[in-house]
């Protein structure tokens, strides 16, 4: 079975249909891009896939777990990267990895060796360096750096990034692509919305496009700014 299995997801918010039975199933080193225009119900789908939503209707199913029923279980198959870092300003690097390490039970709470994880995370994420700083005097491209970091610490098998690339610079952007590369190289399953087809797409093996809250198109790769523009074209 693929790592991520959704069947017939919907959603809706009040009287608004966001999602109206989109399906997709991912499995180990393949990276997705999930393309469409904002409002298309792109956000949404991430966050019912990370479990922070709960669909009105379909299955779910993350590394075999059925994440409707048992979202708690499945939670910690996902890393899941948002808009917002998900961090406090106040806290240095090291101490917002240590609180999320103690929140996600960590090796267990063996603190050796979860020192052990923060110490890693941070170097994967060219931060050892700025480790006893508050992330309050962090730039944009330090703190998604950081909140993947985050996602990461209890090494979950699927990762999900929404609109990742958003504010970064060229040089920020070039180091969380292959960040990304080398997550999916690791063996895990990775989606990532985006409406941005002028960069992000180095290492997407597939991309599948929402539209109206239904999955409209699928491209397999290679996955390319051109072929992108394309699809978005024909729809």
């Amino acid at each position: 079975m693929p790592l991520v299995v959704a069947s017939e997801i919907a959603k809706t918010y009040g009287m608004r249909p966001v999602l109206r039975g989109v399906s997709l199933g991912v499995d180990r080193g393949e990276f997705v891009a999930v393309l469409g225009a904002n409002g298309a119900g792109k956000t949404t789908f991430l966050r019912i896939l990370s479990t922070l939503s709960r669909p009105d209707s379909g299955r779910l199913h993350l590394g075999g777990v059925d994440a409707v029923e048992h979202p708690a279980r499945a939670r910690a198959i996902v890393g899941y990267v948002s808009h917002q870092p998900l961090l406090y300003p106040d806290l240095t690097a090291a101490e917002n990895l240590w609180f999320y390490a103690q929140l996600y039970g960590v090796a267990g709470g063996n603190r050796g060796e979860t020192q052990g994880r923060i110490d890693a995370a941070l170097r994967k994420a060219n931060l050892s360096a700025r480790a006893g700083e508050p992330t309050k005097a962090f730039s944009r491209g330090m703190l998604q750096r950081l909140a993947i970091a985050r996602a990461l610490l209890h090494d979950p098998g699927v990762v999900l990034l929404d609109e990742p690339y958003t504010g970064l610079d060229q040089v920020s952007a070039r180091g969380l692509s292959e960040l990304l590369l080398e997550l999916a190289g690791a063996g895990r399953a990775l989606i990532m919305t985006t409406h941005d087809i002028s960069r992000g797409l180095d290492g997407v093996t597939r991309a599948v496009m929402i539209r109206g809250g239904k999955m409209a198109a699928e491209l397999p790769g290679p996955v390319t700014p051109d072929r992108v523009a394309q699809l978005f074209e024909k729809q």
